[in-house]
């Protein structure tokens, strides 16, 4: 299992860089990447989180599958994405983040999104999700472009939030997963 940064690590505020098919052992990054994701019982990782700073998230939205037909079989590698439209009404769901463990916030996002990727062959895709596939999409790429779900919080939520996030990145969190702890003595 690969560890996961934590909220305050330099990795995580940065614009991920684009890959190409060459990117050494990208497969076994990827097969890295799903098992860290399910033993930290995650439904979507980005490589940002994994201290890769690479255009590369996967999604296993198969959880929610009760909630949503889309979601029972969803499970996908988006390479080099890049989101061109989101749309439809904004709606608020209680979001958390394997980097941002022990918080959980209600976070506004808008229902639809269209978005362009590679998949593992490089084979290039343009697609239209909605609803929570939307929503865990619009996550995991917030990722690659430097954004925490917490960046997304109002000024006063922030402040509230903000000793936590302190604790967090000092390692002062029971998590059950492996973790790089920015500053951490």
């Amino acid at each position: 299992m690969l560890p996961i940064v934590a909220v305050g690590h330099p990795t995580l505020k940065k614009i991920a860089e684009e890959i190409g098919p060459d990117y050494p052992d990208l497969k076994e990054l990827i097969d890295m990447m799903f098992e860290t994701m399910y033993e930290s019982r995650g439904v979507g990782l980005a490589a940002p989180q994994v201290n890769k700073s690479i255009r590369l998230f996967l999604v296993d939205a198969r959880p929610y599958g009760n909630e949503e037909d889309d979601a029972k079989e969803f499970v996908k590698v988006f390479i080099n994405a890049k989101i061109i439209n989101e749309s439809g009404e904004k709606w608020s769901f209680n979001e958390g983040c394997l980097s941002v463990p022990g918080i959980n916030e209600d976070v506004e996002r808008h229902a639809i999104v269209e978005i362009e990727y590679m998949d593992t062959d490089f084979k290039p895709h343009k697609e239209t999700y909605s609803g929570i596939l939307a929503r865990i999409i619009q996550h995991e790429y917030d990722h690659l472009e430097g954004t925490l779900f917490v960046d997304r919080l109002s000024s006063l939520k922030k402040a509230l939030i903000k000793g936590k996030l302190v604790k967090i990145s000092k390692g002062e969190v029971d998590v059950n997963y492996r973790m790089i702890f920015p500053k951490k003595k």
